[in-house]
């Protein structure tokens, strides 16, 4: 059995689609709903709020093959997907970082075709590799910063797997990996998260609305994003702008906030592995 669960304070009725079957989702007091299915390791997935009969993707995520716009799909990295372990990280102090953009690096514009051009930065003399936001944004081509699903890394540059290859392939030549990362706003195209709950505030920036970290509800706000944040990089590259080196995290960890809220479980579908730095 597999557990899915959301947090939806806003619809009054949830409920899952796992691979075209609904199944009833249970609401607890704190507005998250559960629900336990048969479910294969890459199944399609999402909730259905209320009458809609629209499958929205879920909030966390872990992969999204088909847009942001569609189904999610669970996700794991396989057992021997990482090759690394004799990574150990390094500081960025005095070192040289190339910022990276994976859809015009190369004519390919994929993590594939990234690692083709690795020796090319080992000669520059470049230290770490800093990505261009990868989480998953509407469309096709783009810079990452209108990214709606931060859990989930952009599938036209490869998807999930393709990040683990490219971050195995970037040690093996030496070289550390930096993520570039925004928090305080959402793309227009395929940001679903109000549908489910309070995700965004009052107020505004430059780039639209802004996220909802101080007005009622924040607390599973705030926990969503650093969550996203602290979770790794292959199954979150979230979109506070700055290059954030990701640490390796092998099972899923604790829900924290600023506020320190009640811990809650992870969801089982949100998948957690990456070593970035």
């Amino acid at each position: 059995m597999t557990e899915f669960s959301v947090w939806a304070p806003r619809p009054g009725v949830v409920r899952l689609d796992v691979d075209g079957t609904l199944y009833p989702m249970d609401r607890s007091e704190d507005d998250w709903w559960r629900a336990d299915v048969e479910a294969r390791p890459d199944s399609r997935y999402g909730f259905v709020l209320d009458d809609d009969p629209k499958v929205l993707p879920d909030p966390r995520s872990p992969r999204q093959p088909d847009g942001v716009h569609e189904r999610s799909q669970l996700w794991r990295p396989a057992a021997d997907a990482w090759t690394d372990d004799d990574w150990h990280g390094r500081s960025i102090e005095g070192r040289v970082i190339y910022e990276l953009h994976i859809g015009t690096f190369t004519p390919g514009g994929t993590f594939d075709s990234a690692i083709e051009k690795l020796d090319y930065l080992v000669d520059l003399g470049v230290d770490f590799v800093e990505l261009m936001p990868v989480n998953a944004f509407g469309g096709t081509h783009g810079w990452g910063y209108d990214g709606v699903l931060w859990y989930a890394v952009h599938e036209p540059y490869g998807g999930p797997d393709g990040l683990v290859r490219l971050i195995n392939a970037c040690h093996r030549h030496d070289l550390g990996v930096l993520i570039d990362t925004v928090f305080n706003h959402l793309g227009p195209s395929g940001n679903y998260l109000p549908r489910f709950g309070p995700y965004l505030s009052s107020g505004s920036n430059p780039w639209g609305e802004s996220v909802n970290i101080s007005d009622a509800d924040a607390d599973e706000v705030r926990r969503y994003i650093s969550t996203a944040h602290s979770g790794g990089c292959v199954t979150s590259t979230p979109t506070v702008c700055g290059s954030t080196p990701c640490t390796h995290s092998s099972t899923p960890p604790r829900s924290t906030s600023w506020r320190k809220p009640p811990p809650k479980r992870m969801p089982s579908q949100g998948n957690w592995a990456g070593r970035c730095r």
